[in-house]
């Protein structure tokens, strides 16, 4: 599907660096989330780092997930032009 993640790693200050199938890049910020359910378990920095990618979703490894629709719109792209990534 278009939205599928094809890259996924942590940043500083709970976001997170997506490269989405169809080249959309940008940046997801997961901070008003980590006090809701399942999620309050990322503020922990290092369970945090352990963002996976599954069937093209963004996950962690007890299930926690972002929906795809929520990843793209709140999605804060980056520059693309020569390989710009937001640093650690």
């Amino acid at each position: 599907m278009y939205w599928d993640v094809k890259a996924v790693r942590p940043l500083g200050d709970y976001e997170i660096y997506v490269e989405l199938e169809d080249g959309r890049k940008g940046v997801f910020d997961l901070k008003p989330y980590l006090n809701h359910g399942v999620f309050r378990e990322l503020q922990d920095r290092n369970y945090f780092s352990r963002v996976d990618i599954m069937f093209g979703a963004v996950t962690w490894p007890h299930e926690q997930d972002i929906a795809p629709e929520t990843l793209v719109a709140g999605l804060k792209p980056v520059a693309t032009e020569g390989n710009a990534e937001p640093g650690v």
